[in-house]
């Protein structure tokens, strides 16, 4: 079952359900009065069948409405499970703290890394306090300060990509959202450290790209990474936000489909039913591919690791010249 599944998507129902009544029978059994072995062991057969049969043809909508389930594992989720005595730091030192980007020191498996990630809420109140993930300027700018630290004490850095999109606020753009991010794409493309940047959920256009400039982009399986969401990318070419569905099948957003194209390295697995459903497995599929990525990047020098990059990145995108 799940870490807690609060708003199963309507295409998860019919599993959640099933998954009940499994649920109800165990406690039944439990309580000795009577034995539902069998009925159990055929309930969990026909759940597991179903569990395949939904997953494995999932459209790309469902994969973006996936990408934002309310119980899919957020970065402070992921720092739990994988990263013991994480330090945070807080503040860019200019304006002030902005707790949609969250950064700090940890071990990973005995070594100081540098970690930074959007953090997004559970709840009402958690959301207003995080401003539902999406960073204004100061979160940027904090997350330069950290990235330039972690080059200062030599140490990789590992960023945890989901957000909508930067906070389009009158107040954001006056502290200059653009130039903030515009910085950090600067400041990332020439740090002598390792960077790998991983797509945990929602990845929206240069709010998640400002920390996504890495030697290695992973992306979890069903998340997305896109320059506009589906409903706007609707909104501007069909005038009709209902048609999201059609806009994401012509963006195509998805893991699979960006690796495809080669924009990102790799796509790491989630445990069956989608991340949420398996905290602990879906870090443990994650930490393997951390694990061996960080462990080649830490074989190139700074500037090797520099070039890396600007090669990586200049490769993206193919046209062709008419005559």
């Amino acid at each position: 079952m799940a870490n807690g599944i609060n708003y199963p998507l309507d295409f998860e129902r019919p599993l959640i359900e099933l998954e009940k009544k499994i649920d109800e029978l165990k406690a039944l059994s439990a309580s000795g009065s009577v034995d539902f072995t069998s009925e159990i062991s055929k309930l969990e057969k026909k759940a597991k069948k179903l569990q395949t049969e939904i997953f494995s043809d999932l459209s790309r909508w469902q994969v973006v409405q996936l990408s934002r389930h309310s119980s899919r594992p957020y970065f402070l989720d992921y720092v739990q499970h994988l990263f013991p005595d994480f330090f945070e730091l807080a503040g860019d030192r200019r304006f002030g703290e902005d707790p949609s980007i969250v950064g700090g020191f940890a071990r990973f498996e005995g070594r100081t890394v540098m970690l930074i990630g959007h953090q997004k809420g559970r709840n009402t109140k958690e959301n207003m306090a995080r401003n539902f993930g999406m960073p204004r300027p100061e979160g940027y700018r904090k997350a330069q300060r950290l990235m330039e630290m972690a080059e200062r004490f030599d140490k990789p850095i590992l960023t945890f990509v989901d957000t909508p999109g930067a906070y389009p606020g009158i107040g954001a753009e006056e502290r200059g959202q653009a130039e903030a991010i515009a910085v950090n794409l600067e400041v990332m493309s020439r740090l002598k450290v390792p960077i790998i940047a991983t797509v945990i959920g929602e990845g929206g256009s240069g709010g998640a790209l400002a920390i996504g400039v890495g030697n290695r982009v992973l992306m979890l399986e069903n998340s997305v990474y896109s320059v506009i969401t589906p409903e706007g990318c609707a909104s501007i070419l069909f005038r009709d936000a209902t048609k999201a569905a059609k806009a994401a099948d012509a963006m195509r957003p998805t893991a699979k489909d960006l690796k495809e194209m080669n924009i990102i390295d790799e796509v790491v697995p989630e445990p069956a039913g989608g991340a949420h459903r398996d905290y602990a497995k879906a870090a443990d599929n994650l930490a393997k591919v951390l694990r061996r990525n960080l462990a080649e990047l830490s074989e190139l020098s700074g500037d090797e690791l520099v070039q890396d990059r600007y090669e990586k990145f200049r490769a993206l995108g193919v046209f062709s010249e008419g005559r």
